[in-house]
């Protein structure tokens, strides 16, 4: 065998393709059908909720002077940082040849697709006029008088997370013609193999085909790179290019792009945990894949642990009595129970990753990751509300609390992706077959010459 660490009692190639294929083509389970009503009722109700929202105006949000951002923002970037494991595990670890990435990559890119389809949601429903969202765009439109500011972060953000959606459906579906030509070759009806004929773009695993693949897939991983790094860079200026005492900093890109490699690692840890035992993937999915994201959750929540020790240090460093405030107040202040909760969450509970006992340990690591996607949700809301709620002026300070439409439109949008992720692992390939049975044959290949 290739590599007991990552590849566990698959002797051959045709048991990972039997393994992985037959989750698709089996008959539909119960649970599936239970699971999909919740989440698809979910889904429903977020639409609902932005219907009304439609209607009535932002209003119906718990948005208000001076709080004039709070929950729509911060799960953009709650929703965005989720997004970013995907690209980094497909991508920087592909170019840096990591082999371990082979079982989990197809697994996290779609998560990346999802995640930034339910972040789209709230920058489009903020804007206030969503029928008028064409207005972000690069048109010009004489007719109006109007021209886009090009200085706005905000409009940055249009771009850059455009742009990183498409580049990671692109780079998602180009790996996947091998497999979707597997899934069309096995295919025991017309429908399917029609289907899954169209979806594989006629592959025929010749070497011509393969060589243009992996020239593709290259320079897709070479596009996403810098993708991963800009995107939540460029969401990092929304708040640090103000001059708002609490957000004009200069480590928030750094700091964002740790955290939300550290968001989306622990996003994928939790549902692949679920995913590995219902499907039964432990064999492709070994106890080295999971040992490996918790390392990668250990560093990136220390980064942002002395990210978090730099805010303070620099506030008090700086002699700027605003600064001082603000982070005094958030230590402090009416929202410190957020504050201590993001600390435990993102900081402490992590360190536990030290121990090799926690780190082979399914329950426990399933809880921490929900701890971390938990604390980094504080996070965003520490960061935006607590740098608002008191303004310049006493006679301004209030406390924003989140309206039964917030919660339900948030609740909404865990409903939009998980729907698309159990219809993903119901009908596609979640496991790359082609990846993992070219690192059993390069294992092998090692291993011989060795001998």
């Amino acid at each position: 065998m290739a590599d007991a660490a990552l590849v566990l009692n698959q002797t051959t190639c045709a048991d990972v393709t039997r393994t992985v294929s037959e989750i698709t083509e089996r008959k539909t389970p119960r649970a599936w059908y239970i699971a999909i009503s919740i989440t698809g009722s979910m889904t429903l109700m977020l639409g609902a909720m932005l219907g009304y929202l439609f209607f009535t105006g932002i209003g119906v949000w718990g948005n208000n002077s001076p709080v004039g951002w709070a929950w729509d923002i911060t799960n953009f970037v709650f929703w965005i940082g989720i997004g970013h494991a995907g690209t980094l595990i497909s991508a920087i670890l592909f170019l840096f040849r990591q082999r371990w990435r082979t079982s989990i990559n197809r697994f996290a890119e779609a998560m990346t697709l999802f995640a930034v389809a339910c972040a789209g949601i709230y920058p489009l429903v903020h804007v206030g006029r969503p029928w008028r969202a064409y207005w972000l765009f690069p048109v010009p439109n004489p007719a109006l008088e109007m021209w886009q500011n090009f200085r706005s972060p905000l409009l940055w953000d249009v771009f850059a997370v455009s742009t990183y959606g498409t580049v990671s459906l692109l780079f998602w579906y180009v790996g996947m013609l091998p497999d979707l030509a597997t899934l069309r070759d096995r295919a025991t009806s017309k429908a399917r193999r029609i289907v899954f004929g169209v979806l594989s773009l006629g592959w025929r695993g010749s070497a011509r085909h393969w060589k243009h693949y992996e020239m593709a897939y290259l320079i897709l991983a070479g596009l996403s790179t810098p993708l991963v790094i800009s995107v939540h860079t460029i969401v990092s200026f929304d708040f640090a290019v103000s001059i708002i005492p609490g957000w004009h900093t200069t480590i928030f890109p750094p700091y964002f792009v740790a955290g939300a490699v550290f968001s989306g690692f622990a996003m994928v840890v939790t549902l692949m945990v679920v995913a590995r035992q219902v499907f039964g993937l432990q064999n492709l999915v070994t106890m080295k894949h999971l040992d490996n994201m918790c390392k990668v959750m250990l560093a990136t929540g220390s980064i942002v642990g002395y990210a978090y020790a730099v805010e303070f240090f620099t506030a008090f460093f700086s002699g700027n009595p605003y600064e001082r405030f603000v982070f005094l107040n958030r230590a402090t202040g009416p929202y410190a129970w957020a504050v201590w909760t993001m600390f435990t969450c993102n900081v402490f509970a992590p360190q536990l990753f030290w121990f090799r006992r926690i780190r082979q340990s399914i329950p426990a690591m399933f809880v921490i990751s929900i701890m971390v996607n938990v604390g980094m949700w504080f996070e965003r809301f520490v960061i935006i509300v607590t740098s608002l709620h008191r303004d310049f002026l006493p006679s301004s300070w209030g406390y924003f609390r989140p309206t039964l439409v917030d919660i339900l439109t948030f609740l909404g949008s865990f409903g939009l992706f998980l729907t698309l992720f159990l219809l993903f692992v119901r009908f596609l390939p979640m496991i790359s077959m082609s990846e993992v049975k070219g690192m059993m044959a390069a294992g092998a290949h090692k291993e011989g010459g060795h001998e």
